[in-house]
């Protein structure tokens, strides 16, 4: 039997999967890293998606406040 790897869910963020890992895409294509930890995107605003940039960080929708 494998290791069972361990993924945490941030809320409003990524998961982080202990690496290294492969992750295989809906189109056959499959990123690998090597990493010991690894943040794959779950809002799809990253410019290296499958893998986060940030990007739910930078992109958060304003709530406007009423008066």
């Amino acid at each position: 039997m494998s290791e069972v790897r361990v993924v945490r869910v941030i809320e409003h963020g990524p998961m982080l999967v202990e690496g290294p890992v492969r992750i295989e895409l809906p189109d056959g294509s499959a990123v690998e890293s090597d990493r010991f930890m690894v943040a794959i995107c779950t809002c799809r605003r990253s410019a290296t998606y499958p893998l986060c940039d940030t990007s739910h960080r930078r992109n958060k929708r304003s709530v406007k406040r009423s008066k």
